[in-house]
C-alpha cells in the first residue's frame, strides 16, 4: 500500500474512534432537547469552527478549486448527512443501542452495491468477502441472541443507513476536485441549517435545555462533526469508497471498547468474536491493492 493510501486509512480510521464514543453522548443529549435541535445545533458548531479552519487552510492551499464545485459539494453532501443524522437521531429514540448499530452500518453492504449499480466500480472479490465478514461481525456485534424484530425505528435506521451511503459516495464523488476542510464546513453548515428550521416549527427549546445537553452537544459538535467527518473527506481522497465504509464500520467495535474501558462494562464472548471478525475484515480489504498490483504484472509479464 502507498503512503497516500496508509494516510487515508488510518484518518478514517481515527474518525470511526471518535464516532464510537459518540454514540451515548447522542441518547443523553436527548433527555434535554429534541432530536432535531440537538443536531442542528451540534452541526451549526461544527460549521461555526470550521469557517476559521477552512480559511486558514485556503491560504495555505496551492491548488485553486472550482467555486461552483465546493458548492454543488457542499449542497449535495450537507443534504445527505442532513437526512442520515436526522433519521439515526430519530431512529434511536425508539430501539435499543445495539440494533442501531447494526441497521445504520449496512452501509457496509449498501456502498459497494451503490458504488458497482450506480458508478459501475466493481469492488473486486477480496473487498467483497471483507464486506461479507463485517455484516457477520456486525450481526454479533448488535443483534442480541434472542434476534432480530423490524419495529418502526428500525425503518428510520435503514433509512438512515441508504442516506450515509448516498453521503460516502457523494464524498468519493467531490473529495479529489475540493478544499476537504471547505467541504466539510458547507456540509455542517447545509446539515445544521435545515435541521434547526424543522426544530424551530416542531420542538420546544430553551436555553436552559441546551446548557443542560451541553457537554454532549460540544463533543459531537466538535469531535464527532468538526474533527471526525473533516477527517472522512481528507481520507477519503485516497481510499476507495468501499474500503472507506470497512474502515469506518470499526465504528461499532469502538463504541463497545469506549464503554469497556469508560464505563466499566464487560464484553461477553459474541461481542469479542465480532469484535475479531470485523478487524478481519479491515485487514483482508486492505490486501485487495497488493493482489491488483501482483496480477497487473503477472498479466503484464
Amino acid at each position: 500500500m502507498d503512503i497516500k493510501a496508509l494516510r487515508g486509512s488510518l484518518l478514517l480510521l481515527l474518525a470511526s474512534a471518535i464516532w464510537g464514543a459518540a454514540f451515548a453522548a447522542q441518547r443523553v443529549g436527548m433527555d434535554h432537547i429534541g432530536p432535531f435541535a440537538f443536531t442542528g445545533i451540534r452541526m451549526l458548531l461544527a460549521g461555526l469552527v470550521m469557517i476559521p479552519v477552512s480559511l486558514h487552510a485556503g491560504k495555505k492551499q496551492k491548488t485553486r478549486y472550482s467555486a461552483r464545485k465546493q458548492i454543488k459539494g457542499g449542497i449535495f453532501c450537507g443534504l445527505f448527512l442532513f437526512a442520515a443524522t436526522c433519521l439515526q437521531q430519530v431512529g434511536i429514540i425508539s430501539t435499543d443501542a445495539g440494533k442501531a448499530g447494526f441497521v445504520t452500518a449496512l452501509y457496509v453492504v449498501l456502498v459497494p452495491l451503490a458504488g458497482w449499480l450506480i458508478l459501475g466500480k466493481n469492488p473486486g472479490r477480496v473487498i467483497l468477502a471483507g464486506v461479507a465478514l463485517a455484516l457477520v461481525a456486525l450481526y454479533l456485534l448488535c443483534v442480541p441472541v434472542s434476534g432480530f424484530r423490524m419495529e418502526a425505528g428500525d425503518l428510520l435506521l435503514l433509512g438512515c443507513a441508504v442516506c450515509f451511503t448516498g453521503q460516502i459516495l457523494c464524498v468519493d464523488r467531490f473529495a479529489p476536485h475540493v478544499s476537504g476542510t471547505a467541504l466539510a464546513r458547507d456540509e455542517f453548515l447545509v446539515t445544521g441549517g435545515l435541521s434547526m428550521l424543522i426544530a424551530l416549527f416542531t420542538e420546544e427549546i430553551s436555553f436552559g435545555a441546551v446548557l443542560e445537553a451541553a457537554v454532549p452537544i460540544l463533543y459531537t459538535g466538535l469531535f464527532s462533526s468538526a474533527v471526525a467527518y473533516t477527517l472522512q473527506i481528507i481520507g477519503q481522497r485516497d481510499t476507495d469508497p468501499t474500503l472507506a465504509s470497512l474502515i469506518m464500520c470499526l465504528e461499532s467495535v469502538f463504541a463497545l471498547l469506549s464503554g469497556a474501558v469508560l464505563l466499566g462494562e464487560r464484553m461477553n464472548g459474541r461481542e469479542i468474536a465480532g469484535c475479531a471478525l470485523m478487524f478481519a475484515a479491515v485487514i483482508v480489504s486492505q490486501l485487495s491493492p497488493v493482489i491488483q498490483r501482483r496480477r497487473a504484472r503477472k498479466n503484464a509479464s
